[in-house]
């Protein structure tokens, strides 16, 4: 217990002192502005993911015409979903290449079904380019995810300042392809820690208000990498922002207990309810039914 502690304090000490005296005041920092309208996140959120590729990993190729698109999106917002994450490009590892414009081809007419449908419905979109998240975000969408932070496209940030629209940056090493042979770290939470806090310290300077971190969990981590961010997750709040959590059906559950992506709900269930006592304000998920009870249940242990 007793070294447990120690490792927490020095990593604590450590990320104080890397950049967490950022020059920018952040005020009202569990408030999130999209498009006029002020998300409290201060009570925790779920996110419920639409992926409209062929290829993602748990329901690829599952949601690829206009009545399956929006029968999905009407029962995650009854579910109680408060975002709804797009994402038009798989990050799995196996993934085929897409183009960007390709990516935007997909991703632009979701984007304008569903809010035709449900005009008030508050679209995340999962890119990490650029020009994509400039014609999502002029097409409607209101949050931009970004698995890269800014890494695979130097624009990224620009693009964010310029619209001022909320911003979720995930830590990752490489690219997708090449992330599974980068998991060597001398201390891994202080790595991250330290990747956070330069990255916000940028954003700040160009006038980035709202940002969200994601530890990434399956990016550039393996499967005790990732229990081991679960467990130390409370560290991210140093940075005094909303922290998401993204574990929805992801290998750390599956291979740990030798089942498959689709036999994984209850495990997914287990770690977003570790994940709200860590701090998790946002949940991205498969399944918003569930989370949405997660999230019902911890707000009474918290009244």
């Amino acid at each position: 217990m007793k070294k447990v502690s120690s490792f927490r304090f020095q990593v604590s000490r450590c990320a104080i002192c890397i950049n967490l005296k950022l020059e920018t005041k952040i005020t009202n920092i569990m408030t999130i502005n999209c498009k006029g309208e002020l998300i409290d996140l201060s009570i925790p959120k779920v996110m419920g993911i639409l992926n409209v590729t062929p290829n993602s990993f748990f329901d690829g190729g599952k949601y690829k015409n206009e009545d399956e698109i929006i029968s999905q999106v009407e029962k995650m917002l009854s579910e109680g979903a408060r975002f709804i994450d797009i994402g038009a490009y798989s990050s799995k590892p196996s993934a085929e290449f897409v183009t960007e414009q390709e990516e935007i081809d997909r991703i632009v007419p979701a984007i304008e079904l569903i809010l035709k449908y449900f005009p008030k419905t508050l679209l995340s979109i999962d890119t990490f380019r650029a020009e994509v998240a400039k014609a999502s975000i002029e097409s409607g969408a209101a949050i931009i995810n970004d698995i890269a932070a800014g890494e695979l496209d130097e624009n990224m940030f620009e693009v964010i300042a310029h619209y001022n629209v909320p911003y979720i940056m995930m830590h990752m090493r490489g690219n997708p392809q090449t992330m599974q042979s980068l998991t060597q770290y001398d201390d891994m939470l202080k790595e991250m820690l330290f990747y956070f806090s330069e990255k916000v310290k940028k954003a700040r300077s160009l006038g980035i208000n709202d940002l969200i971190l994601d530890p990434g969990f399956g990016f550039a981590k393996i499967t005790d990498q990732n229990f081991e961010v679960m467990q130390k997750m409370e560290l991210f709040n140093l940075l005094e922002l909303p922290v998401l959590a993204g574990i929805s059906r992801k290998s750390m559950i599956y291979k740990t207990l030798d089942i498959t992506a689709q036999e994984a709900l209850n495990g997914t269930t287990f770690l977003n309810t570790i994940a709200l006592t860590k701090g998790a304000k946002i949940l991205r998920v498969h399944d918003v039914k569930e989370a949405m009870e997660c999230v019902t249940l911890f707000n009474k242990l918290n009244l």
